[in-house]
Order: structure tokens, then C-alpha cells, then sequence
């Protein structure tokens, strides 16, 4: 991998992480569209990826630090006692959210691994993706009115749940979650923010997963600078996303996931027919 594909894919990640748009689907279709030569089976490539990661969960946790601090004082009774009970309530639904993605995703593990070499499969689920984004905003809780404090644990189930599809390539993570808050009546942004929250203990578990393996991998010189070089554009691009993406979710509560579906079945539909036509 040259300095302008590392570039490249880190820009591909830090955006596509947190836009609804499906990172781990764009990272299996793009390499395979534009056919860059890359062995996403040699030591240098899964190392590369755990930087990227941890690229976008620094990223995260800078942007989001005031409510990981509150929560965190809410959790060890260092505020007042209303303070308190709001943020240990918030750290409780970020908590239960978490689990099922845990859950599924080590128990199936080598299932999901395997369809992550397959481009077509991802394009597919991309497709899947724009219908997932266009069904949340025609079925969404018409109030739209609740927010970030007023999610209750049985919403942070339904929402932990819907994470889980996020486990197939093409599907993403955040705009599952936020078609899940939908569903509960909550607004673009919270449910945004919500989904942004839950994101941060995923990434760093599924980084620290890899790390062994990180550090047992045979590197070539210039490696580690690359990959670490890359990670800091991945972050970068995971804070502008998410400034972005707070303020537009906040501003378009209407109809905020319909630009990324058809953008989704678009692109997805175009991948499909070009892969197949290739092949």
C-alpha cells in the first residue's frame, strides 16, 4: 500500500464511519471498484486498520468529551445529586446499547468475517442500507420530539439491537441506530447523538480485540509511520464528520437520511451492475 491509497482509505474511514453511509461496506466495494492492489489478508494491513479505528475513537471522545466526563462523574458521585442521577441514567442506556452488537458479534464472528472478502455481497447490503434509511423516515414516530434524556432502557434495547446490523458489510452502524431511535420517537439528533455515544465503546473494544494481534504482526520498515499517519487523517476526518453531521441532523429534522439513502441505493445499485459486469 502506497502513501496514496493509506490516504485515501483513511479519508474512506474517518467519513464513513459516522455518515450512514456503511465504512466497512465502502472499504470492501471501493478497493474492489477501482481495483487497488491490496492484500487485506498480509500483517500490514490489519494493523493499518486498528490505527485507523483508533484514529476515529480519539476522534469521538474529543468531540463527545463533556458528556463522557459527566457521565463519568455521574457514575463515581462527583456532581449534584439531579446531575447525577441523569448522567449515571444516560451511562446505563449507553451501557445496554452496547450489549447485543457484543453479543452477536463475538458468537458470530467468523460468519460475518467471511463476508467481508466478497464485494458483491457488500454492494448488496448497501442497496439494503438506502432501503433501511428510506424505511426509518417513513416510519418514524411522527412526534419526533423526544430526546437524548428521555430514552428509556426498552429504547436503548430496540436500539442496541438494531446496531447488530451493522455486523454485515454495507450496512451501517450509525444509520441503523438512528433509524432505531426513529422508531422510538426520537429526533434526528438525538437519535444522532444517541448513536454517536454507543459508537465510541465499539470501536475501542473492537481495536483492543486486535491489538495482539498488532503487536505480534511482522512489520515492513515505514509501516507503523504510515499506518500511524493515516490514523491522524482518519481522525481528522472523523471530527469534521461529526461537526458536520450534529449540526445538519439538527437543522433537517424532516427528512435528514434521505439524501444518504438514495445516495446508498444509488451507489450500491451502480457497484452491483459494475461488479457483475466486470467479472
Amino acid at each position: 500500500m502506497d502513501a496514496l491509497h493509506a490516504a485515501l482509505i483513511a479519508i474512506l474511514q474517518g467519513a464513513t464511519e459516522l455518515f450512514p453511509v456503511s465504512s466497512l461496506g465502502h472499504a470492501v466495494v471501493v478497493p474492489a471498484l477501482f481495483g487497488w492492489q491490496l492484500d487485506q489478508h498480509s500483517g500490514a494491513f490489519l494493523p493499518f486498520l486498528v490505527l485507523l479505528h483508533a484514529g476515529t475513537s480519539v476522534a469521538l471522545l474529543l468531540y463527545f468529551w463533556r458528556d463522557w466526563w459527566a457521565m463519568a462523574r455521574g457514575v463515581l458521585g462527583l456532581s449534584n445529586a439531579s446531575d447525577t442521577q441523569a448522567n449515571r441514567r444516560l451511562f446505563l442506556r449507553v451501557v445496554v446499547a452496547t450489549i447485543p452488537a457484543v453479543v452477536f458479534g463475538f458468537a458470530l464472528n467468523k460468519f460475518f468475517k467471511e463476508l467481508f472478502d466478497n464485494p458483491l455481497i457488500a454492494a448488496g447490503f448497501l442497496v439494503v442500507n438506502g432501503v433501511m434509511l428510506l424505511f426509518g423516515e417513513r416510519l418514524r414516530g411522527r412526534g419526533g420530539v423526544r430526546e437524548l434524556g428521555s430514552l428509556s432502557v426498552k429504547d436503548a434495547v430496540v436500539i442496541g439491537f438494531w446496531q447488530c446490523g451493522a455486523l454485515f458489510p454495507g450496512i451501517s452502524r450509525a444509520g441503523a441506530t438512528i433509524v432505531g431511535g426513529l422508531l422510538r420517537g426520537v429526533s434526528h439528533e438525538a437519535a444522532a447523538h444517541f448513536s454517536f455515544l454507543i459508537a465510541l465503546p465499539v470501536i475501542v473494544g473492537a481495536t483492543v480485540l486486535e491489538v495482539p494481534k498488532l503487536l505480534r504482526a511482522p512489520l515492513a520498515p515505514g509501516v507503523l509511520g504510515l499506518a500511524m499517519g493515516a490514523a491522524v487523517l482518519a481522525g481528522v476526518t472523523a471530527y469534521l464528520s461529526t461537526w458536520f453531521l450534529m449540526r445538519y441532523f439538527r437543522a433537517n429534522d424532516q427528512w435528514a437520511l434521505n439524501p444518504f439513502a438514495y445516495y446508498c441505493l444509488a451507489f450500491g445499485a451502480a457497484s452491483l451492475a459494475w461488479l457483475k459486469f466486470a467479472s
